[in-house]
């Protein structure tokens, strides 16, 4: 049967409601910038696109270098103003815009499938995520902040497209509420429209935030360097997490930067095929573009033949396509996997790659088609990528040893518990890691020597949510773990010898 954009979704009709709810800052077919007291006309306008198929959203208003230090200067004197505020009037104030945002949950929902391609599951999921997570803090904070007081200056926020809600948003809540000024910046990939609306209505509230858009190459002197940011949180690749972790490191300034690693599934002497069928297909959630996706598998080969009978049914079961397409303008929007990858230009890089890693030896074992994919007729199908799986890539592949950030499954066949570990540590520090093995003592044996900050025992780990902690080993993070109390008290001081528990260039320090 035909599809149908599902009447009343439209972007025209996200973009008019944005319009109605927060006129302050949208004009026209662009954002506005937030700084320096109000929603500033400024900045050279660059037009961005939707990935699900092509067509031209909202203006992204890049801000020069000298306007982005007027803006931290700025943030810097409002930070000093709300540090001295009560907890109960914080408490308060974020509490309504908790409120504001549970209001207007659906249309945030509806601008991150447009601007990121999430299905609509999963961005009202990350909308959810980041109003439950900070209702939390709001409820928890007395005794996180008892003792301790705001940083020196405000917190600066450079976070990658794929999680606007409950990552960026939820993070610039929870450095407000423990006494920061809090600056962002809008991840150039997707995400303006969503979180200059959030943003819209946080500041209704008196929040003092700061929201601008630019080149993180012209902005990172003014958001990483400028000597008034107290600290700088970071979520995006290790290229450039590198170069935010040279910078902050020579500065001294405080610092939470977690980047990308290759976060692995083993299995070794393991037999409940049923239970790992099920958790497989979960893995290509938004097409594995989560920092959290498990796109490797090193299986023992004695138990290969039993795994792909499990892995093959469940990928070849994967629903991917259009996000807001339905065959009847009454019916639900469609429970899909994944939609589009964030833009055209990581699809075929990555299409790329997998030839590329097939010219050099991979098997391809799996490989979608676009003909699976449920679309609408004559759309623009470039940032589509149907699901791959690859045997083995070579060491020369970048899919050997670093994450595709797409729906690429690399396997790798070893015989020794050795060859097990050294496969599941290819990228020198990971996120999260699980193995699947019947027996919970070998479990035991092995996960302390898997170099990821959580293994989960024949299940997936994430990142957490509320009282969980979260961090990386190797070079997948740097600076101060987060999650729970550890997040308050990484954007917040306390006594003078404190050291906070991170991975740091001097110490690595675990949670008591």
């Amino acid at each position: 049967m035909t599809l149908i954009l599902k009447p009343g979704t439209s972007w025209a009709d996200a973009w008019r409601r944005c319009g109605e709810v927060a006129p302050e800052a949208f004009r026209d077919d662009r954002v506005l910038n937030l700084h320096s007291g109000g929603w500033q006309l400024d900045g050279s306008v660059l037009h961005t696109v939707s990935p699900i198929d092509g067509s031209h959203l909202a203006g992204l208003p890049r801000l020069d270098a000298a306007t982005a230090h007027q803006a931290v200067r700025a943030a810097a004197d409002t930070h000093r103003e709300w540090g001295r505020k009560p907890l109960a009037e914080r408490k308060a104030r974020v509490s309504a815009a908790l409120d504001a945002l549970t209001e207007h949950r659906e249309l945030l929902a509806l601008l991150l499938v447009w601007e990121i391609g999430k299905p609509w599951k999963q961005a009202q999921q990350d909308v959810d995520r980041a109003i439950s997570g900070v209702r939390w803090y709001v409820e928890e904070i007395d005794s996180m902040v008892d003792g301790r007081a705001p940083l020196p200056g405000p917190v600066s926020n450079i976070a990658s497209w794929n999680y606007p809600m409950s990552v960026l948003m939820h993070a610039m809540l929870v450095q407000a509420l423990a006494g920061n000024a809090v600056i962002a910046k809008t991840p150039t990939d997707g995400g303006v429209a969503c979180l200059t609306l959030a943003c819209a209505l946080a500041v209704r509230e008196d929040l003092p935030i700061t929201l601008v858009s630019g080149s993180g190459g012209e902005l990172s002197e003014a958001l990483v360097r400028a000597p008034e940011i107290g600290c700088v949180s970071f979520v995006g690749g290790r290229d450039t997490g590198g170069r935010v972790a040279t910078a902050v490191a020579d500065l001294g300034k405080p610092h939470i930067l977690e980047q990308e690693g290759l976060n692995c599934w083993g299995v070794w002497d393991y037999s409940d095929w049923d239970s790992l069928a099920g958790q497989i297909r979960k893995t290509f959630d938004y097409a594995k573009q989560r920092c959290t996706a498990y796109p490797r598998f090193v299986v023992q080969r004695s138990r290969f033949a039993d795994f792909l009978a499990a892995y093959l049914p469940a990928v070849r079961s994967l629903r991917f396509g259009h996000p807001l397409a339905v065959e009847n303008p009454g019916d639900d929007l469609p429970q899909l996997d994944f939609g589009p990858l964030i833009n055209a230009a990581k699809a075929k890089e990555l299409g790329d790659l997998v030839t590329e890693a097939v010219s050099r030896g991979a098997v391809p074992l799996f490989q979608g088609s676009l003909t699976d994919a449920r679309l609408l007729p004559g759309q623009d199908t470039s940032a589509y990528l149907p699901p791959v799986t690859l045997l083995n890539p070579p060491p020369s592949s970048p899919l050997h040893h670093a994450e595709p950030f797409g729906p690429v499954d690399t396997i790798v066949p070893v015989d020794t518990e050795a060859e097990l570990l050294a496969a599941m540590n290819a990228s020198n520090g990971a996120l999260v890691a699980s193995l699947s093995c019947d027996d919970e003592e070998t479990f035991n044996r092995l996960a302390p020597q898997i170099r990821a900050f959580k293994t989960g025992h024949g299940k997936p780990r994430s990142r957490g949510d509320r009282a969980e902690l979260f961090g990386g080993f190797g070079h997948s993070w740097r600076g101060a773990f987060v999650g729970g109390e550890l997040l308050v008290r990484a954007v917040t001081e306390g006594s003078a010898d404190e050291r906070a528990p991170g991975n740091f260039p001097d110490y690595q320090l675990m949670p008591a």
